[in-house]
């Protein structure tokens, strides 16, 4: 090919990594997706690992108050029975975070989702038998 041997070394070296790294490339994203789609609760599986909290009153920041309710999804049946247990320390970690914030915090979904987010994130540091899949909230009235 060329006179000089070391460029040959050269590219054929550069001509396999290249070959490699597509080659990883498309097995990492074919595992992936497949993983993906066999993640997808269905409707019943939901329902089976979540739990209900009890209506939550308390005062904002603003004086204002607000009434929740959430549906905390997990993903294993012994989170569920975690979480059931751990419901005083979940409706704390509520009433911590509502008595923080603004009634201007809540305006359009994103205030809501990051509420949902919050709560999320400070349950799973206290889980220990699995972690919070996602929280709904259910019941919502600002005053």
């Amino acid at each position: 090919m060329f006179k000089n041997k070391l460029v040959n070394i050269m590219l054929i070296i550069l001509v396999t990594l290249t070959l490699i790294g597509g080659i990883t490339l498309v097995l990492y994203f074919q595992f992936t997706k497949s993983t993906d789609q066999n993640n997808e609760s269905t409707i019943d599986e939901i329902l089976a690992l979540s739990v209900d909290t009890n209506e939550i009153t308390t005062n904002l920041l603003t004086n204002d108050f607000i009434r929740v309710t959430f549906k905390i999804q997990v993903d294993n049946a012994k989170a569920k029975k975690e979480l059931e247990k751990r419901d005083f320390q979940v409706r704390n970690i509520i009433i911590r975070e509502l008595s923080g914030m603004r009634a201007s915090d809540f305006s359009g979904s994103l205030g809501i989702e990051n509420l949902e987010n919050i709560i999320q994130i400070k349950i799973n540091e206290y889980m220990q038998e699995g972690v919070v899949m996602k929280v709904y909230t259910t019941g919502f009235v600002l005053q």
